[in-house]
């Protein structure tokens, strides 16, 4: 059973007109009063905005006052510096100035007694020299005076060398070591034995005076009032004792009462002398009628023509170089010594009496011979078409060239090739007895020298030229001083560089056992 109540808020039938418009009223006054609550929220706002802004603005103002002050207060403090700094800098350039004067006028009276001392210096120094002169013009006319009254009463005969100079013992102002010379002043006697003087100089005495002649004119030098000059002779002996001996200067010294210094410069200066002098004359290559004469005394022993001279390069033992220590260094001679070797290499071309007809001095010891002929003179000559015509024959370190004469190198030769080889090695030795006994006249070459770097081709050339004219002059050397030395030769890379030199040598070869000339010592 439904019952129906009279009255229900949700009914929309069960409500009245009145109460509908009461419930109107209600809404609209709720919304006017949050309309008024939301005003009056936006006007909170608005105010706590406006404070904020005031706040920051007032802080902004006191910053910018604090950072002005500051600023003042800097530029202040700069103002006071400069101001300090520049009192100082005028307080300073003051001093300057009062020490400055001072200096000028203790330096003006420093001057002013310098002079003064140099004025007294100078009087007593001119007094000095006239006194001297006085002395000096008094001992001559006195020894004049005696001169005369000897020549008038028939006195003692004059003697003396004419390269020796006069004593002044009265000239000399400087203190002198007294040195003795006994040694020299009795080997440059005329009674000293010539075996004796050749012994120790490597030459006769004839020879040596030839060589003091043609050096005269350059080496000589005049006496000064300080000392008298070295005579030549004795510059000259010091010179060729030294080169043949090898022996240190310190006993150079001794022997001929000279500084270890002056020993030097004499055995440099003379060396000089002698390549700018002598080493035109007798180290030359030869004309063409002494080219001839050579060619028919190289075939005359070994059957080949046109030879004109006979190659070898030999090295000279040096110390450890400050520079270029590696190109110095010879890795064969290291090798079969077991010590560390250096040296430079000598190549020289001879005639058949083993005189030098061209060197060529000074390449590292790094080098092998191929390389040192293609530097030399000599090969640049040959460019040129000097030797066309002509052999030098070479061994074995040397490449077969249009003008260099060299040996088979192959191992398994043929007999022509043997008998070829043998007269090659004839020639050859001409040059390496050359060599020997070129080390075994000039006792330096032996072993390393003090000699600088720079200054050793012009010595080792000095070797090579007393050596030509001693052989010239046919000095023997005594067997005693023979010296044996080892010259590895290395096959070049390059051995055959022509072939028309191949054809020639083989026709030489040929010819050689046709036509009787070959050696036969390789057959059993």
């Amino acid at each position: 059973m439904y019952i129906k109540f009279p009255f229900h808020p949700e009914n929309p039938d069960c409500l009245s007109q009145e109460t509908h418009l009461q419930m109107n009223e209600n809404k609209q006054q709720l919304k006017k009063r949050r309309k008024e609550n939301a005003t009056d929220t936006s006007v909170v706002d608005e105010e706590i905005v406006e404070k904020r802004g005031g706040v920051k603005t007032k802080g902004l103002k006191e910053i910018l006052t604090s950072l002005i002050l500051l600023e003042d207060q800097e530029k202040g403090g700069r103002q006071q510096f400069a101001k300090a700094h520049q009192e100082e800098r005028l307080q300073l350039e003051e001093n300057h100035k009062k020490k400055a004067s001072a200096t000028l006028v203790c330096y003006s009276k420093f001057h002013d007694y310098q002079e003064d001392v140099d004025r007294v210096d100078g009087a007593r120094k001119r007094k000095a020299r006239a006194n001297v002169f006085a002395a000096s013009n008094a001992t001559a006319i006195a020894l004049a005076s005696a001169d005369i009254e000897d020549s008038i009463s028939g006195g003692n005969d004059k003697t003396g060398a004419s390269d020796e100079a006069p004593a002044t013992g009265s000239r000399r102002r400087l203190w002198v070591k007294n040195r003795s010379k006994d040694w020299w002043d009795q080997c440059n006697s005329p009674d000293f034995p010539d075996e004796e003087f050749k012994k120790a100089f490597r030459m006769g005495k004839d020879t040596f005076d030839l060589i003091c002649n043609e050096l005269s004119s350059v080496v000589a030098k005049e006496n000064t009032m300080l000392r008298d000059a070295v005579p030549v002779r004795q510059r000259v002996a010091v010179c060729i004792w030294r080169l043949a001996t090898g022996e240190p200067l310190r006993l150079v010294s001794k022997k001929f009462g000279l500084g270890v210094s002056t020993c030097h410069k004499l055995v440099l200066d003379v060396c000089s002398a002698i390549r700018n002098v002598l080493m035109p004359k007798y180290l030359r290559w030869p004309d063409d009628e002494t080219v001839n004469c050579i060619k028919d005394d190289f075939e005359s022993f070994s059957g080949i023509s046109n030879v004109v001279g006979s190659m070898h390069t030999t090295h000279m033992p040096i110390i450890a170089p400050k520079v270029s220590v590696v190109a110095y260094f010879n890795r064969r001679h290291t090798e079969r010594n077991q010590k560390t070797s250096y040296s430079i290499t000598v190549q020289g071309v001879v005639d058949p009496r083993g005189v030098f007809t061209d060197v060529c001095i000074g390449y590292p010891g790094s080098m092998p011979d191929d390389q040192v002929l293609e530097k030399s003179t000599l090969f640049q000559r040959a460019n040129a078409g000097f030797y066309e015509g002509a052999w030098i024959v070479g061994g074995s370190g040397y490449p077969l060239m249009d003008w260099v004469l060299v040996p088979y190198t192959q191992k398994h030769l043929t007999w022509t090739q043997h008998a070829f080889n043998e007269k090659i090695g004839k020639i050859q030795g001409i040059a390496k007895e050359a060599f020997t006994r070129l080390k075994g006249r000039w006792g330096c070459l032996q072993k390393r020298t003090e000699v600088k770097l720079q200054d050793l081709p012009v010595v080792l050339g000095a070797c090579c030229v007393l050596h030509n004219i001693c052989e010239m002059r046919n000095e023997d050397i005594d067997f005693s001083l023979k010296y044996e030395f080892f010259d590895d030769e290395m096959v070049p890379e390059i051995s055959l560089r022509s072939a028309n030199a191949m054809k020639e040598r083989d026709s030489i070869a040929h010819n050689l056992l046709h036509h009787s000339n070959a050696g036969t010592s390789f057959l059993p």
